[in-house]
């Protein structure tokens, strides 16, 4: 553990000013930042689960709902809810890495996300820019998942330079599922494999779990399958999201939206993890 904290010493460093601006609606800032964006210690309360390490999900799965009706609640623009996906994942982030965790992936924009407004979509692919720009300096490993193909050029440039500059980044890796939807992660990896077989470069005989996992998005990362879903906002779905690595995951849902979900929230869904037997369609009886 100490080598892991010793490895996330120095991680942020203030971000450049926003093109798309800082409004007052933001909330302070995190107890788990400095002043200076740095990370900090995590509480007492929170340290008590890195007693548990057996038992610390390797990979958390996140779906971020809940940005437009925490804006709406309070009668702001919708894009003052998603302004604040930055902060809070890096707060995640920093205690993520602390407890251990190794994986996180964050459901961003999905396959069904175009049919949002064309000022709402521009904004976030925007956010986007500025996200993984921001995250170039955070010290952690980010890639990204999706449909790249359909994203604007100069954001796909963005991506790229940033998982080229974080890809030696050892501890963390945060995976930003963007343009994804797990149907179609489904489809581009039987594609990819019946092509494969229809060039003679495989047999049918050799289609089995591992070679098609070998095949979905989630091959960038060691842990492909992850152990526990976070879906914040109150919804109780998976929304088309890494529906063939959720098949064995531990699914929680919590009625805090993503704005408000921190130290506290995430401590309170590790609980719940830690408390459940994974089985595997095994049984102790």
């Amino acid at each position: 553990m100490s080598s892991l904290l010793a490895s996330q010493a120095q991680l942020l460093i203030p971000s450049k000013t926003s093109k798309l601006g800082l409004g007052s609606s933001f909330p302070s800032p995190s107890p788990c930042l400095s002043a200076r964006g740095r990370f900090c210690k995590i509480s007492n309360s929170l340290s008590q689960l890195i007693d548990d390490q057996l038992n610390i999900p390797k990979h958390v799965a996140l779906i971020m709902d809940g940005n437009r009706r925490w804006a709406k609640a309070r009668g702001l623009p919708v894009q003052e809810g998603h302004r604040l996906i930055t902060q809070k994942l890096k707060e995640i982030c920093n205690i993520s890495s602390k407890l251990g965790i190794q994986a996180i992936t964050a459901f961003s924009f999905s396959t069904e996300n175009w049919s949002r407004s064309k000022e709402e979509v521009d904004f976030l692919m925007q956010l986007f820019e500025e996200f993984f720009e921001e995250f170039m300096r955070v010290g952690v490993r980010v890639s990204a998942i999706g449909d790249r193909s359909k994203l604007p050029i100069t954001l796909q440039k963005c991506i790229d330079l940033t998982e080229e500059t974080t890809k030696a980044n050892a501890g963390l890796h945060l995976m930003i599922a963007v343009n994804y939807g797990g149907h179609y992660d489904i489809l581009q990896a039987t594609k990819s494999i019946a092509n494969k077989v229809k060039n003679g470069l495989l047999e049918l005989e050799d289609i089995d779990n591992t070679l098609f996992e070998r095949e979905l998005a989630s091959k960038c990362t060691k842990f492909a399958k992850p152990d526990l879903l976070i879906r914040t906002g109150g919804e109780h779905r998976i929304s088309n999201f890494l529906l063939w690595q959720l098949a064995y995951s531990e699914l929680y849902f919590t009625k805090t939206l993503f704005p408000d979900f921190g130290e506290e929230a995430l401590k309170e869904a590790i609980l719940s993890f830690q408390r459940r037997h994974r089985r595997f369609g095994d049984h102790t009886y």
